[in-house]
């Protein structure tokens, strides 16, 4: 121990082994103190332990003792906007234009704020009529094999496209459009009433691309026939595109159309000599039939849902809006090309004459001149400036 005093020189100093002996006894005496915690600690744990699962127990022996249940009530309430994007009217981006104009009415008062809540006993009106949430909304694609018909119920007895998804939802669903017996490919079928009339209706002019596959390659003469447009029984139809899907076998053709008219694409190549061996539907607005195998089906994800409700501009078949060029189509001609526009002058400010170039001739003093008259003066242009070359002559 170090002492602070002025005698401590005079002190006797304790030997090293003394020093390590001492310090060897306060760590033995410290490793003991801490087993020590260490093992009440443990017996204090195991007694917890122990009482927890007699409170346990008993509890699960007396109803008095059970834990109480704690239920979180559910929000039924939603967003005006989202509420009237469930009604099918538009999207929720849309529907806040159409609240803040005041077309949306809750209980009869006129709601201007998007986020106003909506609860399951309030009347939401658009343009005089109530409106509700759709619910249990099915949209299907399949794959459409041969020998299927597509109706809900054949007379006859013969297979339909319903017997392909039995079991598979329990509302009641039916195809968009028709597809002949024969006919294979992209059907859709859903229980969307709306949906159904818009992708059915000839105004929205959605696209469909066929594969055909004829008994014979289609010549150029027909090919061009069925671009400028054909007239059928019921009326003039042209494709909108037409192609050759194989270089090499020009009997297999793509094409495009958006006319909903029954066996409008047979009818056609029939109608110039062709038979068709066999069509398949690959596209039908923004739908294909990619990995889904032929007599299969699958459900539409939400984004395909989506672009089919509100007409993506991607897939619609526009026409044009020449007021010419459409009487031009409909007549079965092609649109001619129009004349490139010359530049209009203006009148008012005077023309401008053309450049010249300048010619500068290089004068030599009337001595040297006279001395070389009468010979051959050859011109050698150099940059636009023409230049007389003269010889020399001897002094």
């Amino acid at each position: 121990m170090k002492r602070t005093d002025n005698f401590s020189k005079f002190a006797a100093r304790k030997s090293n082994a003394a020093i390590k002996e001492e310090f060897r006894q306060e760590k033995k005496k410290f490793k003991k103190e801490r087993s020590d915690a260490i093992d009440k600690k443990k017996l204090e744990l195991r007694a917890a332990a122990s009482a927890d699962k007699v409170v346990s127990k008993n509890r699960s022996e007396s109803s008095d003792l059970r834990p109480a249940i704690t239920v979180r009530k559910q929000d039924k309430t939603m967003p005006l906007n989202k509420y009237v994007a469930h009604c099918g009217i538009c999207s929720r981006r849309d529907a806040v234009p159409l609240i803040k104009d005041g077309k949306i009415r809750v209980n009869d008062v006129v709601i201007i704020e998007p986020g106003f809540k909506v609860t399951p006993t309030d009347a939401v009106t658009y343009a005089g009529k109530k409106i509700l949430p759709e619910k249990n909304l099915v949209y299907i694609l399949l794959n459409k094999p041969k020998d299927y018909i597509t109706t809900l119920d054949d007379p006859e007895g013969r297979k339909t496209v319903l017997d392909l998804l039995r079991g598979v939802t329990a509302e009641r669903i039916f195809p968009v459009g028709r597809l002949d017996r024969n006919t294979t490919g992209v059907l859709l079928l859903t229980n969307d009433g709306d949906l159904t009339q818009k992708l059915s209706h000839p105004s929205h002019e959605v696209r469909k691309i066929y594969e055909v596959k004829l008994d014979k390659p289609l010549g150029k003469l027909d090919f061009e026939r069925i671009l400028n447009g054909l007239d059928l029984e019921d009326g003039f139809v042209r494709a909108d595109s037409l192609a050759y899907t194989d270089p090499k076998d020009k009997a297999i053709i793509g094409i495009e159309l958006h006319s909903g008219r029954n066996r409008v694409v047979r009818r056609m190549f029939e109608s110039l000599g062709y038979d068709v061996r066999n069509l398949d539907r690959v596209m039908f607005g923004n739908l294909t039939k990619k990995n889904v195998e032929r007599g299969k089906w699958r459900y539409l994800v939400e984004k395909e849902i989506r672009l089919l409700k509100f007409m993506n501009s991607s897939f619609i078949k526009k026409t044009p809006e020449d007021p010419e060029e459409k009487t031009l189509v409909k007549r079965g001609q092609a649109a001619t090309e129009k004349p490139e526009k010359k530049e209009k002058r203006d009148l008012a400010k005077p023309a401008q004459p053309e450049k010249k170039e300048k010619r500068v001739e290089i004068k030599k003093p009337t001595a040297a001149r006279k001395q070389t008259e009468g010979r051959h003066k050859p011109t050698v242009q150099k940059g636009g400036v023409k230049r007389v070359m003269r010889s020399r002559t001897k002094k």
